[in-house]
């Protein structure tokens, strides 16, 4: 039987893309009851024109914990570099690992087409953990495992950067979240990422880091009728669960006129 208040796992490639995309639905879902868990890839060792790797993934943890505990979210990172991510054996290992450690129904990752290597793998491997998860002889290989999922969790892919692919063609969305009343904590939180919107300041002489965020989401907004929106796309291969969780424990209906109505 599904849990009354779903556990929910974000697991996006570094600091902040999290803040970016899926903040404000994931504000909803804790406001519903539901645990979450922020979690990222790496710490973004590689964001900094002025830090050493280690300090500014020292910084950057800090930061995205900071963040998370805003909306009284969990937060983990996965340990891997930047652009370092691959999706081979040991890394589904390992993603499979987590996953079964955080036990969530619900699962928020990168999309499948973005304009960076570290989100399409980060997309591959979470996908494919999902699958993984339940299964009793995948081993993670790890120090003390933790045992198989029951289920293979609900999955939905956020917004790639601007909604486009590689190429800068728009990839539709396939339901929107209205988070207009939870946009200035999704706003907060992406503000707690102070290395990365300081050195965008230094970089191009204005608060980009803001700014593109809040246009992002008002452009989804306004396709749903909405002040802000998120966009998401769910995953529905086979097994995969075909229910929509995230929209049934939010109360919303996507934003999308009822087919065949």
């Amino acid at each position: 039987m599904a849990n009354a208040s779903p556990r929910v796992l974000a697991l996006h490639a570094h600091p902040d893309d999290i803040e970016f995309q899926c903040a404000g639905t994931l504000a909803l879902l804790r406001e519903a009851g539901c645990h979450i868990t922020v979690a990222t890839m790496t710490p973004g060792d590689c964001g900094s024109a002025e830090h050493g790797s280690e300090e500014i993934a020292a910084i950057r943890r800090a930061e995205a914990k900071a963040a998370a505990e805003l909306m009284g979210a969990d937060y983990l990172c996965l340990e891997f570099r930047d652009l370092a991510i691959f999706n081979d054996d040991e890394s589904r290992r390992r993603v499979t690992e987590v996953l079964r450690r955080t036990r969530p129904d619900i699962v928020l990752t990168a999309p499948p087409v973005d304009y960076l290597c570290d989100h399409e793998m980060t997309n591959l491997l979470v996908r494919d953990a999902c699958f993984c998860a339940p299964i009793p002889n995948y081993a993670t290989r790890q120090w003390e495992p933790a045992p198989p999922l029951e289920r293979i969790p609900h999955l939905y892919f956020v917004d790639a950067i601007e909604g486009t692919d590689r190429d800068g063609q728009p990839q539709p969305a396939g339901f929107y979240v209205d988070v207009s009343t939870v946009f200035d904590l999704k706003r907060q939180m992406l503000a707690c990422h102070a290395s990365q919107r300081n050195w965008l300041l230094k970089q191009h002489g204005m608060d980009e880091y803001l700014e593109s965020q809040a246009k992002w989401s008002a452009h989804r907004g306004n396709e749903a009728g909405v002040a802000h929106a998120e966009a998401f796309r769910q995953y529905l291969g086979h097994p995969y669960p075909k229910t929509n969780r995230l929209l049934e424990v939010i109360g919303q209906d996507g934003g999308r006129e009822p087919k065949g109505s």
